[in-house]
Formats: C-alpha cells, sequence, structure tokens
C-alpha cells in the first residue's frame, strides 16, 4: 500500500481575496474553456474566454460562466450583453484556437470587435442573436436561465442549451458519439498554463455485480 503523502491546510477565511483565488485556479484543473460570444443592444459583438465554466445538467441542459466584473463593481461586456439580450453562446476552445482565444481575453474596449481584431469568422445564430465561430470544434447556443450574484467580484451565469453545433467530422449522427481526438479540446490550469487533452485513457465503472465477480 503507498503511504498518503502530507498535506498542507490551508483555511479560506484567513486567506485574501486574491490568494483564494490563486489556490483555487491550481487545484480545480484542468478546467474547460469556454469562448463566450454575445452582442450588445446595440449590435456590437463581443467574445471572451472563460474558464471558470462548466455543465451542470442534462435534464434541463445548462452550462455556468463564472463571470469576473471589474474592479469598480461595473460588468463586464459579457455580462451586460447577457443580461441586456438574455442570450450567449459557448464555444469549446480547441488548440489551433488558443492564439485567437488569447486576444479576444484583451480587456479592449467596449466598442472594440474582439472576433474582428482576432480574425475569427463568424456566421449569425440560429437560435440566438449571438455570433457562431465558425472555426470553433462545437458551439453552444444558450439562453440566459439564472443569473446568481454570489458576491461583489463575480456572477454565475447559468445557462439552458437551446441547440449544439459539432464540427460534422467529429460527430457520428448515428449513436451521438463525439471523437474526443477530434475535437482536441484544451483545459486551463493554473496561472498561464494550458493543457491538451490528447493524452487520454479509459475507465468503465463497473456493475455491483461485477465487482462480486472480480472476488478481490
Amino acid at each position: 500500500m503507498t503511504r498518503p503523502s502530507s498535506h498542507t491546510h490551508f483555511d479560506f477565511a484567513q486567506l485574501t481575496e486574491r490568494e483564494r483565488y490563486k489556490i483555487l485556479i491550481g487545484t480545480v484543473i484542468p478546467r474547460p474553456v469556454a469562448l463566450v460570444t454575445t452582442v450588445s443592444q446595440d449590435g456590437i459583438p463581443n467574445a471572451g474566454p472563460f474558464s471558470f465554466f462548466n455543465v451542470l445538467t442534462h435534464d434541463p441542459a445548462i452550462v455556468a460562466i463564472g463571470v469576473e466584473n471589474y474592479a469598480d463593481m461595473r460588468f463586464k461586456d459579457t455580462a451586460r450583453n447577457i443580461r441586456e439580450t438574455g442570450e450567449f453562446t459557448v464555444h469549446i476552445v480547441d488548440d489551433a484556437l488558443v492564439s485567437q482565444m488569447e486576444i479576444c481575453a484583451i480587456k479592449f474596449g467596449q466598442e472594440v470587435d474582439e472576433l474582428k481584431e482576432a480574425g475569427l469568422d463568424t456566421t449569425p445564430g440560429l437560435m440566438v442573436r449571438s455570433p457562431r465561430i465558425l472555426a470553433a470544434p462545437a458551439a453552444l447556443e444558450c439562453r440566459r436561465h439564472t443569473t446568481l450574484q454570489v458576491g461583489p467580484a463575480r456572477e454565475i451565469i447559468l445557462g439552458e442549451v437551446l441547440g449544439v453545433y459539432v464540427r460534422s467530422d467529429a460527430v457520428d449522427p448515428s449513436n451521438l458519439h463525439i471523437d474526443q481526438q477530434i475535437m482536441d479540446a484544451i483545459g486551463r490550469m493554473g496561472g498561464h498554463t494550458y493543457t491538451r487533452t490528447r493524452d487520454q485513457f479509459d475507465v468503465k465503472t463497473l456493475t455491483p455485480e461485477e465487482w462480486v465477480a472480480r472476488g478481490l
């Protein structure tokens, strides 16, 4: 039996906001990356990446993104646009999109179209007004379900997935199998570090009967 490693405990009540953030992004890894597009009430498109993101349930189909506010508590473009229109599109980021995703992370002013700056071709959304990035391996068109203000620095936006686009060469419509290698998604680690998902392995959860049959 392997001896357990020693562990260092951190009492979050004794840490600053920045210290809590640093520990969380270093331990909850890898995190999927959402490149979210929205449109303002004035029709200005916006795109921004978020690694506080995941799918929460399939019935109803709900995804969540954690959006940080500005230091003066103003909403960033993504949060404001979703509040105004109730719509957004989540794009899964693959390895080929990393450089353009990072351009979308630059804190441009509200008048700047990040999609244009990053050279990302888009097409109008089908079920929402936010544009769809053509190069993304998958896009989830969402309608705002709930916004949770969990603190002054950040709010959590829950979106109901209305429809999904998946690269045709990555999905088999007959059985809905999606090829993870073709998706080539990336994940966020701590700091400025990302990871690729090409190193994969399968683990099948046993039934109680299969466990007993092993006789261990």
